[in-house]
């Protein structure tokens, strides 16, 4: 029996990626649900993390090139006291507050913070996708093995705190492709000498495109006609889509 293909759509969908999903995981099920018989998403997400998710389908798969280069914005949720190997929640704890801590203080953080913004180096995290000697590097990290990694500039064009508890801290990030926030996260503990990890991570614009106009993947399922949540060619920003 012939495969089946799928309709011949094309559009983007952006799409509120759940928590516990890898990237492809919520793109297939999108596909799926649209019929759609080309489709691919333009910047993975870790499964922990949640937001909008770019999903092309068809002709639209040509403004990947685009939104992989494009600036994005977050909102991250910062835990303080505790690093992990991973950078995030789903780490091992590697290093820890001195004994007695009780919590970052406000106005260090804000100072912190300051230092972040504007053009800054990273070093890439090893549980990342970037590759050496054809492997991505999370592959060595699970063999336990590390790795010295070039530091990388990126920019921070914003990073503002929303909410702050002591022990943990929200803020917003615009920054530039290539960021890890994972990292920031961790270098501003270690900044403010507590350690620090990601806590939760949600993805909120990617270049022209915003989490105010997403669909959650039930809501798209639920709908009598999922094909109508797609941006027509037509809809999209000008100068996206390359001229042939």
């Amino acid at each position: 029996m012939a495969k089946r293909r799928g309709q011949p759509l094309d559009g983007v969908l952006l799409l509120d990626k759940p928590v516990g999903l890898s990237s492809n995981h919520a793109l297939q099920r999108a596909k799926r649900t649209l019929d759609a018989a080309k489709a691919g998403h333009t910047g993975t997400l870790d499964p922990f993390a949640t937001g909008l998710l770019l999903c092309c389908m068809g002709r639209a798969t040509k403004i990947s090139g685009a939104m992989l280069e494009a600036d994005k914005t977050y909102r991250a949720t910062l835990q303080f006291g505790e690093e992990t190997d991973s950078g995030d929640l789903t780490g091992n704890i590697v290093a820890r507050a001195e004994p007695g801590w009780d919590g970052a203080d406000e106005a260090a953080l804000r100072e912190v913070l300051s230092r972040f913004q504007g053009s800054i180096e990273q070093i890439p995290p090893m549980y990342s996708a970037l590759k050496r000697d054809g492997k991505p590097l999370y592959e060595y990290a699970r063999a336990g093995i590390e790795l010295e990694r070039p530091p990388r500039r990126v920019t921070i064009y914003r990073i503002e705190l929303l909410s702050f508890t002591g022990r943990q801290a929200e803020i917003d990030v615009a920054c530039s492709k290539g960021t890890y926030i994972r990292t920031l996260a961790q270098d501003i503990g270690r900044a403010l000498g507590c350690y620090a990890h990601l806590a939760a991570l949600r993805r909120t614009q990617v270049g022209p495109f915003s989490l105010d106009r997403a669909i959650t993947l039930d809501a798209l399922q639920a709908m009598p006609d999922p094909k109508a949540a797609l941006l027509a060619i037509n809809e999209l920003p000008a100068g996206l889509l390359p001229a042939n």
